[in-house]
C-alpha cells in the first residue's frame, strides 16, 4: 500500500551458528561520547557481548573490521542487555546483562589507540546480583516516578517479578496466574509493567536518521532504512513464431489415441491395495474435560466445557508421508487439527487426541466433526508411494453447545413434527437436560445454547406430535434436527423398523427469505466498504508522491497542508479497514446462521414430500454448494445457478423451459428477488408431483399437474415481468397457507394438544 520499503545499509552475520532472541538486541550511546551516535549491542545465548559502531563505504557494504568495537566472552548464556543509569552518584549510562542466575552491570570506555591501530574498548564489572531464581527476562525505567536514576526488574521462569534498585534489591512479586513467563515491558507513562505477545525487537535511532535495526534468531544483524524504487521491470518480449498447424493436428491425435488405449485398460492392472490398508476410527469422551481447553471462548471460559476426541489409525501395511487433519464447522474450534507421521510400520496402531469446544457467540451449522487422513502407500513401480485418503466422521454430543434451560410459554417459530408412532418421554430422549422431574414435566424441555438463545420442546401426550418453538428461526435446527435423529436411534433399539416422521407444511419461506436478505445486505456493504478503502488507499500513495517530489526538490516549496491531508487520509485508511474486518466478522456468522436455516429448510421439505435420501442429497447440493462464503463467489449467485438448472430439467412442465439458457457467468446479483422466487418454485413443483432426479434421462419433460398459481420460468422479459407479479402471490399464498393450517396449541404444562 504504501511507496515506502526497506533498504539495506549495512548488515553482518554474528558468529557461527550462534542463537538470540528478542531481548539479545540494544542501541544506546553505551560508551557516553555525549554526540547522540547510538552503537549496536548484541549478547547472545553462546554468552559473546559484541559492541558495533556500523560505518559502511556505500550504502549495503558489509561489516568492516572498525566497525566492530568490542566483543567478550562473558562465558554464561546471555539472555538480555539494557543500557541505562544502573550505577548508583552517577548519570552516566552503563550496561546490564541478564544470565540464567545474575544480573551483571558493566561500564564501557574506549580510548583513544595510536596510529592505525584505532580506538580501543573495554568494559569493567562495576556490581552483580546472583539470583535465586533463574531468570527470563528484565525490564527497566524510572520505576515510581524517581529521578535521575533506573531501576531494573527481572522476571523469573516460574512468574516472580523481582526489582533491584541499583546496587540494592528492592523486593519480589508473583504475577497472579502465572504458568510461563512472557515478554515484559515498562510504561513510564501509566508507571506500570505491561506484558504482550512475544515478538522480534525493533527499534529505530545510528547518525543516520530514521534507521531500522532488526536481529533474526539465527544471527543476522541488519540496518535498514525506509526508502523507495522506481519500477524498472519491463515483460520480456514474446518469441513470435508462427504456428504449424499440420504438427498441432498430428500431435492432438496421438494425445487422443493414448487417452482412448488408457481408458480401454482401466481396471487391467492388477488391484494389490486393498481398502483395509488405513483404517480411522474417532471415539468422543462421554464426559467433559475436567479442565476446560476454551481459553479464548467469547461467551466466558467458565461457562463452556470441551470435550477430548480420539482419533486412532490401524495400518496394515507400510504407509509413508501421513497427515490427519480433522475439521469441525465454526465456531466450534480444535486445541489440533493437524497430525503428522513420517511413517508407519506395518501393523501398527497410532492415537491422537485433540479437545473440541464453541469459541463463537452463536452456533454452528452442525455437531458432525470429519477426521481426514492422507497418506501414500509404496508399491513396487512406484516406490515414493501411491497417495490415497481415508476418513471418518464422528458425532459432537449436544451438551457441548447448550444447556438444561427453562422451557418457554411463548415463541416467534415454531414447527411441529408428526411421528407414526407413540410419543416418546423426552426424559429417555435427552437424558441429562431436565432440570424437574415431576411426571406433569417430562413432556416439555428447554435448552439454553451458550451463545444466549433458548429453544423448547413439546411432546404431546395424546398425539403422535413433537413441537419445537423459538425466537430465532436458525436456532430450531439442531434441536429438530437432534429430536428425529435420537427418536429414530431409539426405535432401532426397539426393534421397530417402520418408524417415520412427516412435516404437515407449508415449509416457512418467508423466515428462511429474512436470512437471505440480511447475508446479502452484508455481501453488498463489505463491496461497498473494500471500494472505499481502495480509494482511499490510492490517495494515499498520490500524497505519498506528492511529498516525495517536495522533498527532493532542490528550492523547498510549501507543502500546502499535504502533511495534514496525509495524517487524514490515514486514519481513514485505518478505519475503513477496520470496518471491512468487522463486517467481514459479521457476514462470516450470518452465513453460518443461513447455513442452519438451510440445513433446516431441506430437513423440511424432505419430510413434507417424502423426498428418498438421494433426492435429499441433491438438494444438499444444490442449497449448500460451499463451505465458505467469499466476496469473489458468494452463496446467493452459486446457490441461483443450481436452483435454475433443477427447475430446467428434472422440475421443468415442458419443452421449451428446457431450452432456457441460462448465464455460465455466476456475479453477484442485484437482490434476492430471483433467488427467493427459484426457491418458492421448486417448493411448488415438489408440491405438485416434481421429483429430483440426476440421471440422463432428466431432461424429459416430467407430465406435472400445475394448477393455477404455479408460475414457470420466464421465458422473455415481459414473461420475466408477469412472473414477478405471481411470485408475491406465492410468498403470500405461503403465508395464507401457514396462517390457515390448523396448529395445535401449546402449554408447557399440558404438551402439545389436538
Amino acid at each position: 500500500m504504501s511507496l515506502f520499503k526497506a533498504r539495506d545499509w549495512w548488515s553482518t552475520v554474528l558468529g557461527d551458528k550462534e542463537e538470540f532472541d528478542q531481548g539479545c538486541l540494544c542501541l544506546a550511546d553505551v560508551d557516553n561520547t555525549g554526540n547522540g551516535q547510538d552503537k549496536i549491542i548484541v549478547g547472545s545465548f553462546t554468552g559473546y557481548l559484541r559492541i558495533f559502531n556500523p560505518h559502511p563505504v556505500k550504502t549495503g557494504d558489509g561489516a568492516q573490521a572498525e566497525d566492530l568495537l568490542l566483543e567478550v566472552d562473558l562465558r554464561d548464556p546471555i539472555l538480555q542487555v539494557e543500557v541505562g543509569k544502573f550505577v548508583s552518584g552517577t548519570e552516566m549510562l552503563h550496561l546490564a546483562v541478564l544470565h540464567s542466575r545474575k544480573l551483571c552491570v558493566y561500564s564501557v570506555s574506549g580510548t583513544l589507540g595510536n596510529v592505525e591501530h584505532g580506538n580501543q574498548y573495554q568494559i569493567k564489572l562495576m556490581y552483580e546480583h546472583n539470583l535465586q531464581r533463574t531468570a527470563c527476562n528484565m525490564t527497566y525505567g524510572s520505576f515510581g516516578g524517581v529521578k535521575g536514576r533506573d531501576l531494573i526488574c527481572i522476571q523469573s521462569m516460574d512468574g516472580m517479578l523481582m526489582v533491584f534498585e541499583q546496587e540494592s534489591y528492592a523486593f519480589g512479586r508473583f504475577l497472579p496466574g502465572s504458568l510461563l513467563p512472557g515478554p515484559l515491558a515498562y510504561s513510564s507513562r501509566t508507571d506500570s509493567f505491561i506484558t504482550v505477545s512475544s515478538c522480534h525487537q525493533v527499534e529505530s535511532y545510528n547518525d543516520l536518521k530514521g534507521v531500522i535495526v532488526t536481529l533474526s534468531d539465527e544471527g543476522h544483524l541488519q540496518c535498514s532504512y525506509l526508502g523507495t524504487d522506481p519500477s524498472l521491470f519491463q515483460a520480456p518480449k514474446v518469441e513470435s513464431r508462427e504456428l504449424n498447424y499440420d504438427e498441432l493436428d498430428k500431435e492432438l491425435k496421438e494425445l487422443q489415441k493414448v487417452i482412448k488405449n488408457a481408458n480401454k485398460s482401466q481396471g487391467v492392472w492388477p488391484l494389490t491395495e486393498r481398502e483395509d490398508d488405513l483404517k480411522v476410527s474417532a471415539m468422543v469422551s462421554s464426559n467433559f474435560d475436567s479442565v476446560s481447553q476454551a481459553t479464548d471462548a467469547e461467551v466466558g471460559a467458565d461457562l463452556v466445557p470441551s470435550v477430548t476426541v480420539k482419533v486412532t489409525l490401524r495400518n496394515r501395511v507400510a504407509l509413508q508421508k501421513i497427515k490427519l487433519s480433522i475439521y469441525v464447522q465454526p465456531p466450534l474450534v480444535l486445541t489440533d487439527d493437524q497430525f503428522t507421521f513420517e511413517s508407519l510400520a506395518p501393523d501398527m496402531t497410532r492415537t491422537v487426541g485433540f479437545s473440541v469446544y464453541l469459541k463463537g457467540s452463536y452456533l454452528p451449522p452442525e455437531l458432525e466433526g470429519n477426521a481426514v487422513v492422507s497418506y501414500s502407500r509404496p508399491t513396487e513401480r512406484n516406490p515414493d508411494g501411491i497417495p490415497r485418503v481415508s476418513q471418518c466422521k464422528f458425532r459432537l454430543p449436544l451438551k457441548l453447545v447448550c444447556l438444561p434451560g427453562q422451557p418457554s410459554k411463548t415463541a416467534s417459530h415454531k414447527l411441529t413434527i408428526d411421528t407414526n408412532k407413540p410419543p416418546v418421554s423426552l426424559l429417555s430422549l435427552f437424558p441429562g437436560f431436565a432440570k424437574q422431574l415431576e411426571d406433569d414435566q417430562v413432556n416439555v424441555m428447554g435448552f439454553h445454547f451458550l451463545g444466549g438463545s433458548q429453544v423448547t420442546l413439546l411432546a404431546s401426550k395424546t398425539s403422535q406430535r413433537y413441537r419445537i418453538q423459538s425466537e430465532q428461526f436458525e436456532d430450531l435446527w439442531l434441536i429438530t434436527n437432534e429430536l428425529i435423529v435420537r427418536l429414530q436411534e431409539y426405535f432401532e433399539k426397539q426393534g421397530i423398523k417402520d418408524f417415520t416422521c412427516s412435516f404437515s407444511g407449508p415449509v416457512p419461506l418467508q423466515e428462511y427469505f429474512e436470512l437471505i436478505d440480511h447475508h446479502f445486505e452484508l455481501r453488498i456493504n463489505g463491496e461497498k466498504l473494500e471500494e472505499l478503502l481502495s480509494e482511499r488507499a490510492v490517495q494515499f500513495r498520490a500524497i505519498q508522491r506528492r511529498l516525495l517530489t517536495r522533498f527532493k526538490d532542490k528550492t523547498p516549496a510549501p507543502l500546502q497542508h499535504l502533511d495534514t491531508l496525509l495524517d487524514g487520509t490515514y486514519k481513514q485508511v485505518i478505519a475503513l479497514a477496520d470496518a471491512v474486518e468487522e463486517n467481514q466478522g459479521n457476514l462470516f456468522q450470518s452465513f453460518t446462521r443461513l447455513k442452519s436455516a438451510t440445513h433446516l429448510v431441506i430437513l423440511l421439505i424432505g419430510l413434507w414430500q417424502k423426498l428418498s435420501v438421494d433426492q435429499i442429497a441433491i438438494l444438499e447440493a444444490a442449497f449448500l454448494p460451499l463451505q465458505q462464503d467469499t466476496q469473489e463467489l458468494g452463496w446467493e449467485e452459486t446457490v441461483d445457478a443450481a436452483l435454475s438448472h433443477l427447475l430446467k430439467t428434472c422440475l421443468s412442465k415442458s419443452s421449451k423451459e428446457q431450452a432456457l439458457n441460462f448465464s455460465s457467468q455466476l456475479d453477484i446479483p442485484k437482490d434476492t428477488s430471483r433467488l427467493k422466487k427459484h426457491i418458492t418454485l421448486l417448493c411448488d413443483r415438489l408440491a405438485k408431483g416434481g421429483r429430483l432426479c440426476l440421471s440422463t434421462d432428466a431432461a424429459a419433460p416430467q407430465t406435472m399437474v400445475m394448477p393455477g398459481g404455479c408460475a414457470p420460468i420466464p421465458e422473455s422479459d415481459l414473461e420475466e415481468r408477469s412472473i414477478e407479479q405471481d411470485s408475491s402471490e406465492l410468498f403470500t399464498n405461503h403465508k395464507h397457507l401457514m396462517m390457515e393450517t390448523p396448529v395445535p396449541e401449546v402449554s408447557p404444562l399440558q404438551g402439545v394438544t389436538e
